[in-house]
């Protein structure tokens, strides 16, 4: 069993060597704890993976519900922790990170689609889910050339737009104005994410 300073040397070699401390540092302590409740439990973390991807799909099922609010919670936290319980569990792999990513994806556009069923122009969620994942497809492509740095942090990380979706939907279950006006905003950050990415990947590839 790894200990807690062994798990987090690990994360932190599997993310460029990233910091472990501060707000990072409290998420592995959470996730370090869940990992061992995982492991007694038997759950892998490609279960937590798949789990995460109902959680998505219940997301856009119940989006005009206070449930979805749950269920996106649900979704990413499971989403959250499940390269954690990977690595607590030696069990992190080339299959287990394409599954991830994968499914992420297809959460991501569930999340968006939520939008267009509480109400907002189906372009608007549409060209979010295009330009997040033009976002992520060019971080994943600078790995696959061999550039270790994945750079700058945008705006509109996942766990950003996740908790955009909760502001929304929370806006849409208290009835306030401005749901369309919100995501419009987010699209404008998310675009600039999107350049910011392409400009620091164009940096890279040309030293």
């Amino acid at each position: 069993m790894l200990s807690k300073e062994e798990f987090r040397a690990k994360w932190s070699s599997l993310h460029s060597d990233a910091e472990t401390t501060g707000i990072v540092g409290g998420w592995l302590n959470i996730s370090y704890r869940f990992g061992l409740i995982c492991t007694l439990l038997r759950i892998s973390p490609n279960t937590l993976t798949l789990f995460g991807l109902l959680g998505a799909i219940a997301t856009a099922l119940t989006a005009n519900t206070a449930w979805a609010i749950f269920f996106l919670v649900l979704s990413l936290f499971c989403d959250g922790i499940d390269g954690s319980v990977a690595i607590f569990q030696h069990r992190d792999s080339k299959w287990g990170a394409t599954l991830d990513s994968v499914a992420d994806r297809i959460s991501e556009a569930l999340w968006f689609y939520a939008l267009y069923v509480i109400g907002v122009p189906a372009w608007i969620p549409m060209t979010l889910w295009c330009v997040a994942s033009f976002q992520e497809y060019a971080r994943a492509k600078l790995i696959s050339l061999g550039v270790s740095d994945i750079g700058v942090v945008t705006p509109a990380e996942r766990p950003i737009r996740a908790s955009f979706l909760f502001i929304t939907l929370i806006f849409n279950q208290l009835s306030l104005p401005g749901v369309t006006g919100l995501s419009m905003a987010f699209l404008a950050v998310q675009i600039y994410s999107f350049v910011s990415v392409v400009r620091f990947s164009r940096s890279q590839l040309l030293q």
